[in-house]
């Protein structure tokens, strides 16, 4: 059984009403961590790619990437879990552990059924909750793998989501001239 169910969670995936990249952390985390995320793109079979730069290379160990100087050029890690599904990760910190996915890669049920699989696979490496909020709408997760559940649960209503853009704002709502 899936851990979300499409036509429960469309709202969540759709980029008019969430932007099409959402922003997904694992908050609360070390260089450890990163390191364990860097291992199980390398041991996943998933298609990786890491750049410093804009120019790819092999995937240093975690502590290197994160001990660069501030000035350095800007790295990530672009991970396919699935051939044309792309989620980029920014280590940045090792305080938080960032990547997008493209929501209009994840439409329908095999969609959330990805998301699912790739949350819970970090997840369960780290033992921590990864939690997901609509592009730069930090702090307000909408779902997210719970390591005690150990599957991906809603945080949010995603009958809200499209409430909200209905109606507008509560300063006024939709067509308000305030």
């Amino acid at each position: 059984m899936p851990d979300l169910l499409w036509d429960d969670v469309k709202n969540f995936f759709d980029p008019d009403l969430m932007g099409a990249l959402p922003d997904v952390c694992v908050p609360e985390s070390s260089v450890t961590d990163w390191e364990a995320v860097f291992d199980l793109v390398r041991s996943s079979g998933w298609t990786w790619e890491y750049s410093e730069g804009g120019v790819t290379g092999s995937l240093p160990s975690a502590a290197e990437v994160l001990s660069r100087p501030a000035d350095a050029d800007f790295a990530d890690l672009r991970v396919w879990p699935v051939p044309d599904v792309l989620a980029i990760f920014y280590p940045m910190s090792a305080d938080e552990i960032d990547f997008d996915v493209d929501f209009r890669e994840l439409q329908g049920q095999d969609g959330v059924d990805i998301l699912c699989d790739f949350l819970g696979a970090i997840g369960r490496r780290l033992g921590k909750p990864v939690v997901m909020t609509g592009g730069g709408d930090y702090g307000n997760p909408v779902l997210g793998f719970d390591p005690t559940a150990d599957r991906v649960v809603l945080l949010a209503d995603p009958q809200l989501i499209e409430l909200i853009e209905l109606v507008g704002p509560a300063t006024g709502g939709a067509g308000s001239d305030e």
